[in-house]
């Protein structure tokens, strides 16, 4: 994929071997810089030295939170291109080192960019319910009376909430669609907490609820601005529900008691060992026999003399 989207762009393709960071002077040194100049001065920095032995954290050390990190890197960035002044440009900026280059750039227009980052996943056939892509439906104003029509999907990875759908014959652009019934805010809220550890594997492979895909989190990027993290992952209310619906008999079924009624005792004839005997039922009590018995005497006859 990347190859192609350099032909397209018409970039040089050069693969470097492994292993050779001195082939790759420039990011190299741009790395070493990131983590020596700023990241060494974060607190809760735990680099791991060569010696083996990482120096202890104070307890009281304050760590920073995403917004506060992001904030500080776009500083640093903009320190770097801008006020930084490596030996190698004397004197010179990187800003103004790029300026002053005489290079002809050639501009892509930003459609063809975000083209790039897009999955192909097949033809499908538009219906009066919407797509369907990976057993949930997508709808959006444009697919009304477009039902019948072959449309090909495409698709950023780990972003399901929408799809963008090409016509398949054309390939021209028809528009997004997004996920149809979306769960609220609190349905998944409550998915995080700890919901869908009952779900069958069936259920959480990558065409059902993304049960798992919840739990291991991810992250919108942010590359201009200080702003809160934003999480990605979809789901349908429908899908939130039989999540939420599984949790709570696994919190039932949790507080059961499979000890609280001992087991039937063994037959006699059976050989069950001394320990597991002990934790069963004492066995019945055995019947009286029936009719008189030896030990016990008639009772006296109650009936008036003269019937005798």
């Amino acid at each position: 994929m990347v190859t192609a989207a350099f032909d397209l762009l018409d970039v040089t393709v050069e693969d470097l071997p492994v292993c050779t960071p001195h082939l790759k002077g420039t990011v190299e040194g741009l790395n070493r810089a990131v983590e020596g100049m700023f990241l060494a001065a974060l607190p809760g920095y735990a680099r791991q030295p060569r010696s083996g032995k990482r120096a202890s954290r104070a307890k009281d050390e304050v760590l920073l939170g995403f917004e506060g990190f992001t904030a500080r890197l776009l500083d640093w960035t903009l320190w770097w291109n801008t006020e930084h002044r490596p030996v190698p440009l004397r004197g010179k900026t990187l800003l103004e080192a790029w300026l002053d280059d005489p290079t002809p750039l050639r501009e892509v227009p930003a459609a063809d960019l975000w083209t790039f980052t897009l999955e192909d996943a097949g033809t499908r056939t538009l219906t009066t319910c919407g797509l369907r892509f990976r057993r949930r439906d997508y709808v959006g104003p444009w697919t009304t009376g477009q039902a019948g029509i072959q449309v090909r999907v495409r698709f950023m990875p780990h972003h399901d909430d929408r799809i963008e759908v090409y016509h398949a014959a054309t390939g021209r652009y028809l528009g997004p669609a997004d996920l149809a019934d979306q769960a609220t805010d609190e349905q998944i809220s409550a998915v995080r907490r700890g919901a869908g550890r009952s779900l069958p594997p069936s259920e959480e492979g990558p065409g059902g609820f993304p049960a798992r895909a919840l739990r291991c989190q991810r992250f919108a990027p942010t590359t201009t601005t200080a702003e809160p993290a934003q999480r990605l992952g979809a789901v349908t209310a429908a899908q939130a529900e039989r999540e939420l619906a599984a949790a709570d008999y696994t919190d039932v079924a949790r507080l059961a008691l499979p000890d609280l009624i001992p087991p039937a005792p063994p037959p006699a004839h059976g050989r069950t060992p001394p320990a597991l005997a002990a934790g069963t039922a004492p066995p019945p009590p055995v019947p009286a026999p029936a009719g008189p018995s030896a030990d016990v005497a008639p009772e006296p006859d109650s009936r008036p003399a003269g019937d005798a």
